[in-house]
């Protein structure tokens, strides 16, 4: 904001931390109710778990001081290629839709892990295209 950003299209910030939070309540009753275990897939779950975040890791880098969980414009700014940037234009969210799937699944919650992912992507129809909106200056 020092650099003159603006904070654009902030109506649907809330849905990203309603999702999230309701995600891991989901998972705590999901495991308590059913009092599941752990999967046996878990050493598998658990290193994509570390891959995904060293992906995300690498998200956050390319950004650097540009990184942020809300839509900033900052005035003359060239836009990011670089990173996991330069093949995929929002790559975080893929990160985010995994771990979406993988968490739960650690845990034997399966509504969850069906159900929050395609959550995700139901909130992402509106985020998406208010990314794309703040990148090109219609906002």
């Amino acid at each position: 904001m020092s650099r003159g950003g603006v904070e654009v299209e902030a109506k649907h910030y809330h849905l990203f931390i309603w999702l999230h939070t309701l995600f891991f309540i989901s998972i705590f009753f999901e495991w308590f109710i059913l009092k599941g275990g752990v999967l046996w897939l878990s050493p598998f779950l658990i290193a994509l778990f570390v891959i995904l975040q060293g992906l995300r890791v690498w998200c956050i880098a390319s950004l650097g001081r540009k990184w942020n969980t809300r839509i900033i414009v900052i005035p003359d700014e060239p836009l990011v290629e670089r990173g996991p940037y330069q093949y995929v234009k929002h790559p975080n969210y893929m990160i985010v839709f995994f771990e979406l799937l993988v968490i739960p699944l650690l845990f034997q919650a399966f509504v969850t892990a069906l159900l929050f992912p395609l959550l995700h992507l139901l909130v992402l129809v509106i985020r998406i295209p208010a990314e794309e909106r703040a990148l090109s200056g219609k906002f």
